[in-house]
């Protein structure tokens, strides 16, 4: 009889142990569908793009000479153009490292923005001190005053980087920026990354961290849009 029951036992420990991993499957997926429900509604190709003053532009890596940016910045900082060449936004913000491992990304930033890409300089804005997205949002609204903005980073990202940013204060809509160059292998461990990096995202709302640049209130945006 016990040769029987040993099968039965054993599919009974499969099970458990199937309900076990899908339960927990779910708790570390919470963080990733909280990011991906709240955006939905709030992002939208560049040419459907609602209007707002300013353009967030996230930053990433730049290239090994610390000048040019790579090609996922590059992406991001030609949609954030074509956004104010369309008349969709006027005030261009770059976020991201100013002592990055890979170089100064605002300075790269800005530079490609006010010269290849024809953007007024006067339009266009740095904040060296965006370390990540949470940093990059909460800057914007706290140090630069920013209510709305069109949100402009890869499409892996984009959720994460809308929710984060409403759900700091900021009125803030997604829009995907193009990756020519981009391959589908770096898409997916980008979107992986990306996965995991909402359990941060939800981390940083539940315990309200502050900014790890503790700066005063910069009129930068408040000055380019009175230009």
């Amino acid at each position: 009889m016990s040769r029987w029951r040993r099968p039965g036992r054993a599919k009974r420990w499969l099970a458990r142990l199937a309900v076990l991993g899908l339960a927990v499957l779910l708790l570390v997926s919470l963080p990733w569908l909280w990011t991906t429900i709240a955006a939905r509604g709030h992002l939208h190709p560049v040419d459907q793009a609602p209007t707002a003053d300013v353009v967030l532009v996230l930053g990433t890596a730049v290239t090994e000479n610390g000048q040019q940016p790579g090609i996922r910045l590059a992406g991001r900082l030609e949609t954030a153009a074509e956004l104010v060449h369309r008349q969709r936004a006027r005030v261009i913000l770059v976020s991201g490292d100013g002592g990055g491992a890979s170089g100064d990304e605002t300075a790269a930033m800005t530079a490609h923005l006010t010269g290849p890409l024809g953007v007024d300089p006067r339009h266009v804005v740095a904040d060296p001190h965006g370390l990540d997205t949470y940093d990059s949002c909460l800057r914007a609204r706290e140090v630069y005053g920013v209510e709305r903005a069109l949100i402009v980073t890869q499409s892996y990202h984009l959720s994460r980087a809308v929710t984060l940013c409403r759900a700091l204060g900021i009125d803030a809509d997604g829009v995907p920026a193009r990756c020519s160059g981009c391959g589908s292998a770096l898409l997916r461990e980008k979107a992986i990354r990306d996965y995991f990096a909402s359990g941060k995202a939800a981390w940083d709302m539940i315990s309200r961290r502050p900014s790890v640049v503790d700066s005063p209130r910069h009129s930068g945006v408040t000055d380019a849009l009175s230009d």
